[in-house]
C-alpha cells in the first residue's frame, strides 16, 4: 500500500507554475550530451523490460459514440453512416474510420457504458478520476494516478512524467503538484517558457543563485530555501537532458508526420509514441470539437473523423510496429456521448446513459466487443460499465495493484479506482 505523499502546505509556493517559472530562465540553455536517438538505443532493452505506460485520447466535447463505435444502421436513431468491416472478426465501426478499422485486432470496444454526468464539467471531471465532483476533496486524475505509481520504476527518466499535449486535462488533486500535468502544445512547446540567455551568462547566474540560496540556508530560515534549491536543480536537469528531444516531432522524417496528420492531434499522437519511447508514463493528447448539438453527420464526416482516424489508427500501427504496444495501452474516450435522438438542428444533444469507450494495448484482450447496447442505442442491454471499472481495468492492463489506496489531505483513505471493478471481458 502507498499513501500519498507528505501535505507540504509549507511549501506552497514550490508548485508546478514555480517550476516552470524557472524553466522560462533555462530553455534555451540545454546542451544534451548525446542525441536523442542515442538516448534511446542506449536505454530501449532496459525500458522494454522495466516501463508500463498509458495513452489518453482524451475527446472533449462528447463524442457521438454510436456514430463511431456502435452504429444502428436502420434505425430512426441511426443517422447516415454506414458501418464497415474491420480487422478483427465481428466488429464492425463508422465509414469513416477506415483507417482504425485496419488495427481493430489491437483495440477493444466496451459498448456498455452507463454513467450519470451529462454536463461538461461534471463529466469530464468524473471521467477522469472515477469520482463525482466534491467540494470537500480535489481527486487526482488517471495522468497523475498513473505517474505517481509507475515514475518510481523508471529511473532513467528525466523529463516530467505526466504530460498533458494540447490541453490541461485534470490535475493531482491531493496527490500534489509534482504530479500535475506537464502541459505542452502539439509542436512541443512548454507552456511559459520561452528562450533566454547563453550558456556562458546561464552558468553565472546558476553560480549566484546558489550561493543566495546557500546563505539563506545557513541562516536557518526553514525548509522553503532548500526546496526552493532542490525546485532550481530539477529545472536545470530538465532543461539538459537529452529526453527533452522527444517534445520535437518537427525532426521526425515528412513521411512519418504525414501518416499522422499535420493536424495538432496528428502531432499530440506522434508526440505521445516518442514520449512513452524514454519512458514517461502518462501521456494525453486532447482533440476538442464534439459538442455537435448541430450539423454533426457533415462535422464528422468532413472533419473530426478523418482527423481522428488518420492520427489514431497511425499511432496503434506504429507502436505495434516499435514493439511498444504491449506495454502501452490506449484509451479512447470523452466526457459522455450524444443522444440517440437527432434533434431539429440535425445534432446531438448530451447522453451518458448508453455509450461506448475503447481501449488496447498492455494486458487488454484484443479485437473484441463488451457489452451491448439496445437496436435503438437509448438503452445498455449487458452489464452497466462506469468510470471507475474503466479506471481499474487500465490499472490492471498496465500492472498497478488495484488494492492500492491514498489518503486525502483530510485524512480519508481512497482506494485507487474509487473501487471500480474490473471488466472482465477485456482480459483473457
Amino acid at each position: 500500500m502507498r499513501g500519498q505523499p507528505q501535505n507540504l502546505s509549507s511549501r506552497v509556493m514550490l508548485d508546478r507554475r514555480h517550476f516552470l517559472s524557472h524553466l522560462a530562465g533555462l530553455a534555451a540553455l540545454a546542451t544534451p550530451a548525446t542525441t536523442f536517438t542515442q538516448s534511446l538505443l542506449a536505454n530501449v532493452a532496459d525500458l522494454k523490460k522495466r516501463h508500463k505506460s498509458a495513452i489518453l485520447l482524451w475527446m472533449g466535447g462528447g463524442p457521438s459514440t454510436m456514430d463511431i463505435w456502435d452504429l444502428k444502421p436502420g434505425q430512426a436513431t441511426g443517422g447516415p453512416f454506414k458501418p464497415i468491416s474491420t480487422s478483427a472478426d465481428g466488429i464492425a465501426i463508422s465509414e469513416h474510420m477506415p483507417l482504425t478499422a485496419q488495427q481493430m485486432h489491437h483495440l477493444s470496444i466496451v459498448r456498455s457504458m452507463s454513467t450519470r454526468e451529462a454536463d461538461h464539467q461534471r463529466g469530464r471531471y468524473y471521467m477522469h478520476t472515477g469520482f463525482v465532483p466534491n467540494p470537500n476533496v480535489e481527486h487526482p486524475g488517471y495522468g497523475s494516478v498513473i505517474a505517481h505509481e509507475l515514475a518510481e520504476s523508471i529511473d532513467l527518466l528525466e523529463i516530467p512524467p505526466f504530460v498533458s499535449v494540447g490541453g490541461g486535462s485534470v490535475g493531482a488533486g491531493f496527490l500534489g503538484a509534482t504530479w500535475a500535468p506537464f502541459v505542452v502544445n502539439a509542436n512541443g512547446t512548454v507552456k511559459n517558457v520561452e528562450n533566454g540567455i547563453d550558456q556562458q551568462r546561464f552558468v553565472q547566474r546558476l553560480k549566484m543563485l546558489g550561493e543566495i540560496e546557500k546563505r539563506f540556508i545557513n541562516e536557518g530560515r526553514g525548509d522553503l530555501p532548500e526546496d526552493h534549491r532542490k525546485v532550481v536543480a530539477k529545472a536545470v536537469r530538465l532543461m539538459t537532458s537529452s529526453q527533452m528531444d522527444a517534445f520535437k516531432v518537427a525532426s521526425e522524417p515528412t513521411a512519418v508526420r504525414e501518416r499522422y496528420g499535420e493536424t495538432n492531434f496528428g502531432r499530440g499522437c506522434l508526440m505521445a509514441r516518442r514520449l512513452v519511447e524514454v519512458g514517461v508514463p502518462f501521456v494525453e493528447v486532447n482533440l476538442g470539437g464534439w459538442d455537435n448539438h448541430s450539423g454533426i453527420f457533415t462535422t464528422l464526416a468532413d472533419r473530426k473523423l478523418p482527423e481522428l482516424d488518420k492520427a489514431m489508427s497511425a499511432l496503434v500501427a506504429d507502436l505495434a510496429e516499435r514493439g511498444l504496444l504491449d506495454d502501452t495501452a490506449i484509451i479512447w474516450m470523452g466526457e459522455f456521448s450524444r443522444t440517440p435522438t437527432i434533434n431539429g438542428n440535425g445534432g446531438r444533444d448530451h447522453w451518458a446513459r448508453s455509450w461506448s469507450v475503447v481501449v488496447g494495448g498492455a494486458g487488454f484482450k484484443r479485437g473484441v466487443v463488451v457489452g451491448e447496447t439496445s437496436a435503438d442505442g437509448r438503452e445498455v442491454v449487458s452489464e452497466p460499465y462506469s468510470s471507475e471499472d474503466v479506471m481499474a481495468s487500465v490499472l490492471q492492463a498496465i500492472g498497478v495493484p488495484l488494492e492500492t489506496t491514498f489518503r486525502a489531505k483530510n485524512g480519508r483513505p481512497m482506494k485507487i479506482a474509487n473501487g471500480g471493478q474490473v471488466i472482465s471481458g477485456l482480459f483473457s
